[in-house]
Order: structure tokens, then C-alpha cells, then sequence
């Protein structure tokens, strides 16, 4: 598939289709150092839908390939990567696929105000146009590290999730953090595999009022 420039293409997809995603720019007109200095966590969105190359944007910067080895965009406790990447839109659940840069549609229904129940995630979980759930195989560290393992799968995620919103704050888009939920709850919200924990949220979208 070519790149795809229309979000549409999320609601036409079937169950278990791959929607490849536009390539990620490695080259932006906000620094780091802005990036940084201008993050703030907000609570309030624009239900405007994101373009495809923003969302392209966002995924890659959590855990996109960046090199010819296979690395990805955020560092892991002995390359285990423990983590997989969702996101929910009013298109459904879709999981992303770091190896070919692509998207595969898991559930077509609009979970988005099932998943604001699952905790104190309130409404602007379901007001928000995408949402990044992290979730973890913490097996495939524990089984390198032990106990200890537990404690890198943690930062693993905390290095892709500051990526997140550091790229959505270049991109003019919004985010904040979200850990308080029910993990068993949300988990079947997600209807994730048994082997995966549900860790960190991330709602995103357009500034409200900008």
C-alpha cells in the first residue's frame, strides 16, 4: 500500500487488516529544547480527528525503527521491548506494528467512553481523537532480569511515553498522562491478550480553543 493521506482509511479497514502508515519525518521546525520547555499535561481537546500523519508521527516516536538493526525510537532494558502499542479512535482499536510501520485493526467499535470508565480517566478520555494505550509482555524482561525486570519494563515505557509528548508538543498537538485505572477492567475493554498489562494511557489531540 502507498501512503495513505485520509483517516478514513481506519474506519474502512476489516478486522485484522494492515494499514501501512505514511513515513515518519525525522526533521521538524520545533527543537527539543522548545519541545520541552513547552509541555504541559491538558485535559481538554478539540474532537477535530487527527490527520494520519500525525498519528504516523506519534506511534513512530514511541517505538519506530530508527535504525538499520531494528533499534526503536525509545530505549530497552536489553533490547527485550516489552511493549505494545495501541490506539483508540472513534474508528476502533488498532495495534501498532513497529516492523512495518503500520497499523492492524483489532476492534471496530468506538471504546472510547468505555475505556474513560475504567478508572479516573473522566471524560476527556472519550472526548479526546486518539488515545495511546502502553501495554506490557513483562515476561519477555523478567525472563533476562528477574524481579528486577519488573523496574525496566516500567522506565521502557516512561522513555516511549515522554516521546509522545514531546513529539505531539512539536506537532501543535496536546497530551497528559494517565496511569489511575482498573488494569483487569481495561484489559477487557481492550480485549488484550492474556500475557498483556495494560500500564500507561496517553489521550491526544488538537488544543481546545486555539
Amino acid at each position: 500500500m502507498g501512503e495513505v493521506r485520509g483517516t478514513d482509511v481506519l474506519g474502512r479497514a476489516r478486522l485484522g487488516e494492515m494499514i501501512a502508515l505514511p513515513q515518519p519525518r525525522q526533521k521538524g521546525s520545533m527543537s527539543v529544547e522548545e519541545s520541552i520547555a513547552r509541555r504541559r499535561s491538558i485535559r481538554e481537546f478539540d474532537p477535530a480527528r487527527l490527520e494520519l500523519r500525525e498519528i504516523s508521527q506519534l506511534l513512530w516516536s514511541a517505538q519506530g525503527i530508527t535504525s538499520e538493526r531494528e533499534f526503536r525510537a525509545a530505549p530497552s532494558a536489553g533490547r527485550a521491548y516489552p511493549i505494545e502499542l495501541y490506539m483508540v479512535c472513534a474508528d476502533g482499536l488498532f495495534h501498532y506494528r513497529p516492523g512495518e510501520h503500520a497499523l492492524v485493526k483489532v476492534l471496530s467499535d468506538d471504546i472510547r467512553a468505555a475505556l474513560a470508565r475504567q478508572g479516573k480517566c473522566d471524560a476527556f478520555v472519550a472526548q479526546a481523537p486518539i488515545t495511546l494505550i502502553f501495554a506490557a509482555v513483562f515476561e519477555r524482561t523478567t525472563n533476562y532480569y528477574g524481579e528486577r525486570g519488573v523496574r525496566y519494563v516500567h522506565l521502557d515505557i516512561g522513555h516511549a511515553a515522554e516521546n509522545v509528548h514531546l513529539q505531539g508538543e512539536a506537532l501543535g498537538l496536546v497530551s497528559c498522562a494517565l496511569g489511575a485505572f482498573d488494569d483487569a477492567a481495561m484489559a477487557r475493554v481492550l480485549s488484550l491478550p492474556t500475557e498483556q498489562q495494560p500500564v500507561y494511557v496517553i489521550p491526544v489531540g488538537k488544543p481546545r480553543g486555539r
